[in-house]
């Protein structure tokens, strides 16, 4: 039977990918946002510069700050990828959210699972490039191939989780090609281009990519139905009539577009302790925006929880970018 021998949890945000002297660059868009979502409610930029005014978050987003909390996430990243290499699994599942990649307003599945035969890692065009955001274009780089590439999956195993799936009562998408989205660009999700080229470092071992819908209502799961989802693929996992080794690793998170360090703390402390009441009773509309990435860690703590692996954080780092506490929690963490 196939063995769950590690956990990987990593951060993904552009803001890992460009250098800090570029963060600034992505509070122009920060302040176009009429609409941030913070502790459940929404706010302008400027509500949450005066709601935020006690916290001195000016002092979190200095140039000095900027380049030692950036310079701690790609320590990190390389600690993961070092585990990822030392542990040698012979496959993975890889749990993240597409974001207008693959789907389309007209059509966004709640759960998902691939099984076709590889995913297509495509080189953005420059035409592409040019229309992103400040910021992003640059980011680029690390989710994206430099040429066109043919990543291995396993539709073996990705068609075992979703008859498992379908036995346990999910109604999941099955997937056997990802298709250009609704952004116009046909290349592999960022969720997943990111574990290929950072954690995996281009050397992607053939692996079932998972989607879970955490941005778009009205279809996202709640974080109760993430974590059970997350033990009927680990009971999958398990069940699957073949000796190999298998990684899971969960992309995205933690609280983002505006962070929130207290509630970022209670979700990692309910992690090591692989706490599914604490994370199952967290209100909905906590996980919104980019901090509904969370839901990839949960669904993957669902599945260590399959498991008698503990989750060990290699490093938690708030990056500001903007006294509105805008930017991106980074959280990094192995299970074993």
């Amino acid at each position: 039977m196939a063995r769950i021998t590690l956990g990987i949890g990593t951060s993904h945000g552009p803001m890992l990918s460009i250098a800090p002297e570029i963060w600034p660059e992505r509070v122009k868009a920060d302040r176009a946002n009429p609409k941030h979502f913070y502790k459940g409610k929404t706010y302008t930029f400027d509500e949450l510069v005066s709601l935020r005014k006690a916290e001195n978050l000016a002092e979190q987003c200095t140039a000095d700050v900027c380049r030692e909390r950036h310079a701690r996430c790609q320590r990190a990243i390389l600690k993961l990828g070092d585990v990822f290499e030392a542990s040698k699994p012979d496959i993975a599942v890889v749990v993240g959210n597409d974001q207008m990649e693959v789907f389309t307003s007209e059509h966004i599945p709640a759960l998902a699972v691939f099984w076709g035969e590889f995913v297509e890692g495509i080189p953005r065009t420059p035409e592409f490039l040019a229309k992103l955001p400040p910021g992003i274009a640059s980011a680029e780089a690390d989710r994206t191939p430099t040429e066109y590439t043919q990543y291995p999956t396993l539709p073996a195993l990705g068609r075992h989780i979703i008859e498992r799936a379908i036995h346990d009562g999910f109604d999941v998408t099955q997937l056997t090609r990802l298709t250009a989205g609704e952004i116009g660009s046909n290349a592999v999700p960022h969720a997943w281009g990111f574990v290929y080229r950072r954690i995996m470092r281009d050397k992607v071992v053939p692996h079932v990519p998972v989607f879970v819908n955490t941005f778009y209502p009205p279809n996202q799961p709640p974080a109760s139905r993430c974590f059970n989802f997350g033990r009927t693929i680990g009971r999958a996992i398990a069940s699957w009539s073949s000796d190999r080794t298998v990684a899971v690793i969960a992309s995205g998170g933690l609280t983002h577009w505006v962070l929130d360090e207290p509630f970022d703390q209670i979700v990692i402390e309910a992690f090591k302790k692989g706490d599914a009441a604490t994370l199952s009773t967290i209100p909905d509309e906590m996980f919104q925006a980019g901090t509904s990435e969370i839901k990839n860690w949960i669904t993957v703590s669902g599945i260590m929880a399959e498991t008698r692996l503990k989750m060990n954080l290699v490093d938690y780092v708030p990056c500001y970018r903007s006294e509105a506490g805008t930017g991106n929690a980074m959280a990094f963490a192995h299970w074993k």
